[in-house]
């Protein structure tokens, strides 16, 4: 197991990744993540995860500033969990894709 996950792998975090796995439908997810998240924090992971869509689709900077209001910090970030991370937004957008196909 990557060291990274190691570093936030708890009996806490196992038990939320197993409960968000039981959600079924978008409504689900938005009832849960509304009780669990501020609307603040909703709409920054909302942002980040567009904020890779758009460096998947390999848009420059200023595109995705402007698009999507993040600051360069936070594009930086969200590139840095891309090349560097534990390859989930990878996983996630090969499965985006295999839906749409």
């Amino acid at each position: 197991m990557p060291e990274k996950i190691n570093k936030v792998k708890n009996e806490q975090t196992e038990a939320l990744m197993k409960a968000i796995l039981k959600l079924e439908t978008v409504d689900e997810c938005y009832d849960f993540f509304k009780d669990l998240c501020t609307f603040q924090e909703l709409r920054e992971m909302a942002q980040r995860f567009r904020v890779a869509t758009m460096l998947y689709q390999d848009n420059a900077y200023e595109a995705i500033v402007k698009a999507t209001g993040a600051s360069t910090a936070t594009i930086s970030r969200v590139k840095r969990s891309i090349v560097d991370g534990n390859d989930g937004y990878a996983l996630v957008f090969s499965r985006l894709k295999e839906d749409e196909e």
